[in-house]
Parts: structure tokens; sequence; C-alpha cells
């Protein structure tokens, strides 16, 4: 995406700002003041999923939202650091550098597994960990093979993005997509994942990510995964099962399951009033203890 042109008419891009930190040039949203909460989106979305929530968010704290490398306004700067691990490196170096020591971070389905890594990374003593309708739990059967091996084969043809782009943006195919997880959004809402999928370079670095994700090795450390975790979950969730975060709730030694009724996999951009509520009462929970 052209960061002059098309940042001009993006929701809050009066924070956005550039970051060139090896190997990406980084888009970042600083809103606020106070403790910092680190807003990672999911696979194919942008800064925009978190128009709604920052609002409710940033008169109590700090909030730097990122696009993922590729994705968004973020610039690509390696194709092999696509992947879960690589990212959830990439990031934290990318906090490091800007001095940002998040209080908590906030994952969204993708962004919530690479949030989970990010608390392996940072030591004995974490940052609280918030997943919305995060994403651990790995294409089960024939899917889980033939999946990861379709992404690679699509990302390496040269015009597979162009044409993707091209036939996803028209019509109502955004819309039957994001009908398809559960969710209904506002139409000016699913304008922007519009605008997104027209992107020839943010549908290459989806591919990408898809193509690298290995999420088996993050799930099998959950249970010494320390961070203080909570994951909300929307009951008609049908990209990621509900049942995903209970699963994973219970093996994981602090973490709890909130669920959220009436909400699909986009729960943050439904009803941002009551995930905001949720997340409120577990920071504030977190700091009594």
């Amino acid at each position: 995406m052209d960061w002059a042109h098309d940042l001009a008419d993006w929701p809050l891009s009066q924070y956005s700002r550039q970051v060139l930190h090896k190997p990406h040039r980084w888009h970042l949203q600083d809103v606020g003041a106070g403790p910092l909460l680190l807003l990672i989106h999911g696979a194919g979305g942008a800064t925009h999923s978190w128009r709604h929530l920052i609002p409710l968010l940033s008169p109590h704290f700090r909030i730097v939202a990122i696009d993922l490398p590729g994705q968004g306004f973020t610039q690509l700067g390696a194709r092999h650091r696509c992947g879960l691990d690589a990212m959830a490196e990439d990031i934290l170096s990318l906090c490091r550098a800007e001095n940002l020591h998040p209080r908590a971070i906030i994952g969204h389905s993708a962004g919530g597994a690479i949030a989970l890594h990010m608390a392996e990374l940072m030591g004995p003593h974490p940052p609280q960990i918030i997943g919305i309708n995060a994403a651990l739990e790995p294409f089960g059967g024939v899917p889980g093979i033939l999946f990861p091996l379709m992404a690679k084969t699509i990302a390496a043809l040269p015009l597979a993005a162009d044409l993707f782009s091209a036939t996803a943006s028209q019509g109502k195919r955004v819309e039957r997509i994001i009908k398809g997880t559960g969710s209904s959004l506002s139409p000016e809402d699913i304008a922007y994942y519009r605008k997104l999928v027209a992107s020839r370079s943010h549908v290459n670095a989806t591919l990408l990510m898809m193509a690298q994700w290995r999420l088996e090795p993050l799930l099998e450390r959950l249970l010494g995964n320390v961070a203080e975790t909570v994951l909300i979950v929307g009951d008609r969730d049908t990209a990621v099962q509900p049942s995903t975060s209970k699963n994973a709730a219970a093996k994981m030694p602090n973490a709890v399951c909130k669920v959220l009724r009436g909400l699909g996999h986009l729960a943050h951009e439904e009803d941002a009033a009551r995930v905001a509520d949720v997340i409120l009462a577990a920071l504030e929970t977190d700091e009594q203890h």
C-alpha cells in the first residue's frame, strides 16, 4: 500500500508513524499516555481493526498498534521473516529499539499466538497477555497438510497476489468472507478490508505468513508459559472454534477464558465496548495481584 496516498483516509492516521527497524519499515499508531498496551492484529488485518477499541482504552493507557510485516502499511524487508517465531522476534526487537515496555500485549487471532510467543521470549516476568479469539489450534487432518502447501505454492507465483487482489476486492466477496467468520460488520468497516485485499503487497505478505506459520511448537510449550493470560472468545466465532481458547487456557498455569455471547471472530470490531470492559477488568485485576 502507498504510504502517502492511502494513509490519509486510514482510521486514526493522525497517530501514525513509520519506524525503520531492520528488516522492515514498520507502521505504528501511537495514542494516549500511561502504561503501554501493545496491539497486534491477525493475519490479513491491519491497525484499522482496532479503530473502535483504541478510543475506549487510550484514556487509561498508552496504545501502540502495529501492522505486521508486509501487511497494512508496514513494508516487508525480508520475505523469510513472516512466520510466527520470526515475527515475534522482530516485534520484540522493534519494541526494544523504540524503548517500548508493554504492560500488556493484546493480540487478535494469529496476533494472540504472536503475543504468547513474545511472552516466552521476555523472560520470567512477561507482560500480561490478552487474546481475542486467539488462533491457538493447528489445522487438522488433510487441510492441515494441504493449506500450508497451497499457501507456499500461491505465494511463489508472480501473479497470484495480483489475481487474488483483483477478484477478492470486487463485488460481495469480502462481505462473504467476513460473514463466514461469524461476525457482522458495518459497511464502513468492510470497506477497509476491501481496501486491504486490493493491495498486492498486503495479500502477498498474508500468503507468506500462512506459508511459514508453524504453531505446534508454541502449543507444546503452553504448560510452561507463565504469562498472566486472558483469552476472550466470541461464541459465534466460526473461524477459530471457541473451544480452542478454552482448551488452551486449561493447559496454561495462569490463564482464564472469558466468553462473550453473540459475537464472532471479529468481536472487537463488532462490539468494542464489551471487549474493552473485559480488557480493562483484566488489567485492573492483574494490577491488584
